[in-house]
């Protein structure tokens, strides 16, 4: 008898956009980075690079603080991966998280949401059954701007996740120099 294959490892990296800057009169969706978040965003796309989380697909908010935060993270690499904005992940909540979520091609290994708390901190530790060290703690702690957690599971498809299913391998806070 041969042992059945086990389906793909896929990683789900989940990245809160950076610092956001409050201008008096300006809606919150139009919200830009602050200048920490036009220093740390480089530093999360240079942080996706030694990780080896360089994503297949990206799903980013509409949100101009995060299309921004990915437009600086993934200045950092030669070629950029394809990216999708969806206007669901502006304010989403965990399931509206995960219908866009299980819409992703089956051929993704790697996915990167962009988007907002508390939505993002809400899906890590939803998805996650287990965590490596003391990774879920740190999530339950706090999930702050330009933290980046990453979770894998073995599944077919995208719309086989389901909570508990994955295992939170890491979760960082990537931060840039001041300069000067």
């Amino acid at each position: 008898m041969s042992e059945r294959a086990r389906p793909p490892l896929r990683r789900l990296v989940v990245l809160r956009h950076a610092k956001s800057d409050w201008p008096q009169g300006v809606p919150d969706h139009e919200r830009p980075l602050a200048p920490r978040g036009r220093r740390d965003a480089p530093a999360a796309g240079q942080a996706l690079t030694e990780t080896g989380c360089v994503p297949d697909l990206v799903l980013c908010s509409t949100a101009v603080r995060a299309r921004q935060t990915w437009e600086l993270a993934s200045a950092q690499w030669g070629t950029a991966p394809p990216v999708r904005y969806d206007p669901r992940l502006y304010a989403a909540d965990v399931p509206e998280l995960l219908d866009v979520v299980r819409e992703t091609p089956a051929e993704v290994g790697t996915l990167l949401l962009v988007a907002h708390n508390p939505g993002l901190e809400e899906l890590v530790l939803e998805l996650a059954g287990e965590g490596l060290d003391d990774t879920l703690d740190e999530v339950r702690t706090k999930f702050p701007t330009s933290a980046i957690a990453v979770l894998a599971w073995y599944g077919p498809a995208w719309r086989s996740l389901t909570p508990g299913t994955a295992l939170l391998t890491s979760m960082v806070v990537p931060r840039g120099r001041k300069d000067g």
